[in-house]
C-alpha cells in the first residue's frame, strides 16, 4: 500500500501520515513530484521483462508521448541476489540526479525519500504506484535490508542516473519507512 510521511526536517517531528492516493499526489506535486496509480496487469510479481513492458504499453508509451522521455526497462532486485548489499548502499545517502528517476513499481515495494524546503518526504510505493523525481532533486531510495520489487524504469538517457552525493546526513537521521 502507498503511504507518504512528512517530516519537518529540523525538528524531526512527523507533519503527515496518509495512505490516501489523492492526498500523496497532492503533496507530492507541490514539491515538483509526479505520482500517479496505474491499473495492475494480471501478470505474476516475477514476470519476465517483456511481459511487464508489453502489460503497460499503453501506459508507458502515454507516459513516454507526455514527458518526452525515450525508453524504458525493467529491472529486478530478490533478497538472493549476489549485490544486493552493494546495490542497496550506493542508492541509501542523499543524492541527485541531472535527469528525472521515474520508477514504476510491477512488483515490490521501495521507498523514494526527499528533502525539499525543509522537509522530508517518504513516499513508500508498491505495485501500481509510478513516481517521478525531477532532475536535481535531494533524495534517497531504499527498499529495505531483504530488497524484492520488479519495477519499470524509464528514462531518456541512463548517464543521468549516476548519483552525485550532497554529503549531509540526511538519510542517516530519516531513515525510510520500509515497513
Amino acid at each position: 500500500m502507498s503511504r507518504l510521511t512528512i517530516w519537518d526536517a529540523s525538528s524531526n517531528s512527523q507533519v503527515l501520515v496518509t495512505e490516501d492516493p489523492a492526498e500523496i499526489a497532492g503533496n507530492l506535486k507541490a514539491i515538483g513530484v509526479r505520482f500517479e496509480q496505474w491499473p495492475r496487469a494480471d501478470l505474476p510479481a516475477d514476470a519476465d521483462a517483456d511481459a511487464i513492458l508489453a502489460a503497460y504499453r499503453p501506459q508507458l508509451d502515454a507516459f513516454l508521448s507526455s514527458t518526452g522521455a525515450g525508453t524504458a526497462d525493467v529491472i529486478k532486485l530478490t533478497p538472493d541476489h549476489p549485490m544486493k548489499d552493494a546495490m542497496r548502499a550506493k542508492f541509501l545517502s542523499e543524492h541527485t540526479h541531472t535527469e528525472d528517476e521515474v520508477r514504476f513499481f510491477h512488483a515490490g515495494t521501495g521507498n523514494f525519500v526527499l528533502h525539499v524546503d525543509g522537509k522530508v518526504f517518504d513516499a513508500h510505493c508498491g505495485p501500481g504506484d509510478l513516481i517521478s523525481v525531477p532532475a536535481n532533486s535531494r533524495h534517497w531510495f531504499d527498499a529495505g535490508t531483504e530488497p524484492n520489487f520488479a519495477v519499470v524504469r524509464v528514462f531518456t538517457d541512463t548517464t543521468g542516473w549516476t548519483p552525485h552525493y550532497t554529503g549531509t546526513d540526511m538519510a542517516e537521521r530519516f531513515p525510510a519507512a520500509t515497513a
